[in-house]
């Protein structure tokens, strides 16, 4: 069996060397590089590291150096050959075949390497010729300097059927019809595929020619024709531009990704050299592993129009299952209408810049498109919503990304549909103005309304509250002019109010779980841990996993409607006792205004039960 370079090149390009060492030796992240301690000597220090980019390991303490082959033979003890089985397997690519086999095809990849370059040169002569002058007048329409033509190897092929066959003809036509540069039809001529179009050849990242992309330079469809897929191109694994993209990013520490060669060809005169372009396709998995390999999050910028929005789109849906933690995508879009080539030449270098440092974040991204994606008027609506996020974000195979996406989603639910909570005002003073009819105050409450008042507040809600601050001990502070003030009917739950707000006091940095120990301590562990029974209450401040932020205000709603409801149904008592005695209008408006109060409180009390079951829903819907 014979490997030849190439297919060790693409074997090493295909192996992500920090996840392969990583399973084996504790890595961390150290800028652009990975970091951990040298399995090959004792050392407490870290001194070895692992560059992605450049696709190898090296420690400074004791000079182990290689590759992930070398990695393979030296630190798992692999023969050569079973080493290179191991990743190729893991790869997804197949062992060369027998010696004879694999010769011929490694003379036959470099035939194809020697007929593409000498394409392209036979290509940037064309333009220069008599037949070049059309495309040459098309660079200069496009502003595309003498020195970005020469950069980027620009050339021309002539409108005719055989002017490059005939020039390449030492090659043989097999060759070149299996380099893509001949079409063959049945019984047919070959005859050459690009007929006057512009030349851009397409490099892999050692910066030889695989491919090429041509524009059309007159009349004619399609508009841009590329390479098919070779034995040297596969257009769903190559990057345009990677050969220059990679050193540029490496010092940038930033990948730009645009729609087409032409904007990177645009944007290099003004600085941006670390751009890179899929090659006439959507963005695929193997082409997102290439930009991640040199960037943690890459820049995607695409177009303002429709179908630029739905690249950006679907570039996400793919990106979605190889998030992980610090590594993902954001999105820059381009005011409406213009291209790069069209905002760096209207506003300059600065307003593209300008856009980069404010990219949009990926789950940014998902929301917006999933939440003008339909109306959300109706339950069913609304639900719908709440399942495309969550099936998003089920996507994603890290498992804590996929808890933070999941959790984000349901934070902006809750924030979008939740209802804002109606603050209870109680009655103030103000001054009678001159002129006005003076009224009587209200009369001194009647034993009724004191027996009211006497009764405390609604036990189930106190019990509650009281469990929302043994799991959020610190918000007790925050409450104590209230909560110093309240009276609870029953007894044990009257003591075990009294203790946990004392214990808090004593120790403000107290904790939930030391506050239960001690109140088991004390002879309150049984009526504790009944009060915090998962299914005791209906509210997020009393589930030990809700969200802190939620829970702190759905504990301030609780409180405000528990100390207001024994004041206001004191007050109704009261009037409701004075219509016993009297018919005037005045009491009769006293009573009925009071009832609205009550009614209000309850409804703010149902919608607090409410929000925390939509909560939980939501919760479901994403497990």
């Amino acid at each position: 069996m014979s490997l030849t370079p190439a297919f060790l090149d693409e074997l090493r390009a295909r192996t992500l060397l920090s996840a392969l060492v990583g399973k084996t030796v504790k890595l961390t992240k150290a800028g652009r590089e990975f970091k951990g301690c040298c399995p090959f000597h004792n050392e407490k220090t870290p001194s070895f590291y692992v560059n992605d980019d450049k696709a190898f390991y090296h420690c400074f303490g004791c000079s182990a150096h290689g590759d992930a082959i070398r990695w393979m033979t030296e630190q798992r003890g692999l023969p050569f050959i079973d080493a290179v089985k191991e990743l190729a397997q893991a790869a997804g690519m197949e062992m060369p075949a027998q010696d004879r086999q694999a010769v011929e095809r490694a003379e036959r990849a470099k035939g194809l390497h020697d007929v593409m370059q000498a394409a392209a040169d036979w290509f940037e002569a064309q333009l220069g010729g008599l037949d070049g002058g059309e495309a040459r007048a098309l660079l200069e329409r496009r502003k595309i300097s003498d020195a970005t033509r020469r950069a980027f190897n620009f050339g021309y092929a002539p409108d005719s059927r055989g002017k490059l066959r005939t020039a390449l003809r030492d090659f043989g036509d097999a060759l070149l019809i299996e380099a893509g540069l001949l079409i063959k039809v049945e019984d047919k001529e070959p005859y050459d595929r690009f007929r006057g179009r512009l030349m851009i050849p397409i490099r892999d990242p050692r910066g030889r020619v695989i491919a090429f992309g041509g524009r059309i330079v007159g009349d004619g469809e399609p508009k841009y024709l590329n390479s098919p897929d070779t034995p040297l191109f596969d257009k769903g694994r190559t990057l345009y531009n990677l050969d220059k993209a990679a050193p540029a990013s490496r010092k940038t520490d930033r990948l730009i990704v645009v729609e087409g060669y032409m904007d990177v060809i645009a944007l290099a005169p003004a600085g941006f050299g670390d751009v890179v372009a899929p090659n006439g396709t959507a963005v695929t998995e193997a082409q997102l592993e290439r930009m991640w390999r040199m960037a943690d999050v890459p820049v995607i910028c695409l177009d303002g129009d429709a179908a630029g929005q739905k690249a950006a789109i679907r570039a996400a849906h793919r990106a979605l299952p190889g998030l992980a933690p610090g590594r993902s995508l954001s999105f820059v879009t381009l005011p409406d209408g213009q291209d790069p080539d069209d905002l760096v030449r209207a506003s300059g270098a600065r307003a593209f810049e300008a856009l980069l440092d404010k990219p949009e974040p990926l789950v940014d991204l998902l929301w917006r498109h999933e939440y003008a994606a339909e109306l959300l008027d109706t339950p069913e609506q609304r639900a719908g919503l709440k399942r495309r996020l969550a099936d998003h974000a089920n996507t994603i195979v890290d498992p804590n990304v996929r808890h933070e996406y999941l959790a984000e989603f349901r934070r902006r639910v809750d924030d979008l549909f939740a209802k804002p909570p109606r603050e209870f005002q109680p009655r103030t003073f103000a001054p009678r103005r001159p002129g006005t009819k003076w009224t009587p105050p209200t009369p001194p409450a009647t034993a009724q309304a004191k027996a009211v008042r006497a009764a405390g507040i609604d036990r189930v809600l106190a019990k509650a509250v009281l469990a929302g601050l043994i799991r959020h001990p610190a918000e007790i502070a925050r409450h104590m002019e209230v909560l110093g003030s309240l009276k609870l009917v029953d007894g044990a739950l009257a003591r075990l109010f009294e203790a946990v707000v004392d214990l808090a006091l004593e120790d403000r940095a107290l904790d939930s779980q030391r506050l239960v120990t001690i109140l088991g301590t004390s002879g309150l562990g049984q009526i504790t841990t009944d009060l915090l029974r998962a299914d005791a209450t209906p509210y997020s401040f009393t589930k030990g996993d809700a969200d802190p932020k939620r829970a702190s205000a759905d504990l301030d709603e609780a409180i405000a409607i528990m100390v207001a409801r024994p004041e206001v149904d004191a007050a109704l008592a009261s009037a409701t006792a004075e219509l016993e005695t009297t018919t005037s209008d005045a009491a009769f408006a006293r009573q009925m205004e009071l009832l609205k109060e009550q009614r209000a409180l309850e409804e703010r009390l149902a919608n607090l039960i409410q929000a925390n079951n939509d909560a939980d829903e939501f919760e479901i819907e994403g497990d």
